[in-house]
């Protein structure tokens, strides 16, 4: 009875070990993704210091998860105590950083904020200038996502022209409709849009394209990092339970 109790024990590990490595493999994969992202959005992190940190959290958190789960997979199926134990001590501190982490994240959450957003863009956005790699970086999400600032043309009246610019308008070139939104894509009417006709412009602000784009996700990802607490918590007591019982 204690050797099958023991057996079925093993499988469970095994179980929850499985689901962390592939835990940890979404992680790494979300993490690359937002560090290498040819879309812009690294620039846009890097412009962040706590998104900045935060991405390289993900990623490394990531890697050990896909370490652990390995090594604790193995630590299972071949019932090795000093890899039991190896494996619940660094479960462990990745347990509490991840902890750390959410609440972090939960008491600096105001600098992902809309007005954070808004200020930053006209503090830093320098129009057409794709020398400037916030300004570049902006341009490509609006041209991306065919939105106009954080809220919406408007939050470009405060910002400064080009000197000798040929059009009198506050709107930005990448807030004009195109035919394919990309850098390549043509104006639909670019005089029109610079010259302040509302039909050919991107009307809506950034903020809410994206945050509807990513809504989905955003709640799969808290999903998913619940349920990666969930698994390391079950994986831990499991592999005590192992340990103690390997003779």
């Amino acid at each position: 009875m204690e050797g099958d109790c023991l057996s079925c024990m093993k499988y469970l590990m095994f179980l929850f070990n499985f689901f962390i490595f592939l835990g940890g493999a979404c992680l790494l994969g979300v993490g690359i993704w937002v560090i290498v992202d040819p879309t812009g959005f690294r620039e846009i992190v890097a412009a962040n210091p706590l998104l900045f940190t935060g991405a390289y959290i993900m990623l490394a958190m990531g890697a050990m998860l896909f370490l652990l789960g390995f090594l604790g997979c193995c630590g299972a199926i071949r019932e090795n105590k000093c890899l039991l134990l190896f494996f619940f001590m660094f479960i462990l501190l990745i347990f509490l950083a991840e902890l750390s982490a959410a609440i972090l994240a939960f008491i600096f959450r105001e600098n992902l904020t809309r007005e954070f957003f808004t200020k930053e863009l006209k503090k830093h956005y320098l129009r057409n200038n794709n020398t400037d790699v916030f300004s570049s970086t902006w341009n490509s999400v609006m041209i991306t996502f065919a939105c106009c600032g954080v809220n919406g043309p408007e939050d470009f009246e405060a910002v400064p022209h080009f000197p000798h610019s040929s059009w009198e308008t506050t709107t930005p070139e990448a807030c004009c409709q195109r035919e394919i939104q990309s850098r390549e894509g043509m104006f639909v009417n670019k005089e029109a849009c610079l010259t302040g006709i509302e039909r050919f412009q991107n009307r809506q602000g950034c903020y809410t394209v994206i945050l509807n784009s990513f809504e989905t996700y955003v709640y799969l990802a808290g999903a998913l990092a619940i349920g990666v607490l969930a698994i390391e918590l079950f994986a831990m007591i499991f592999a005590m339970c192992l340990f103690r019982g390997i003779q």
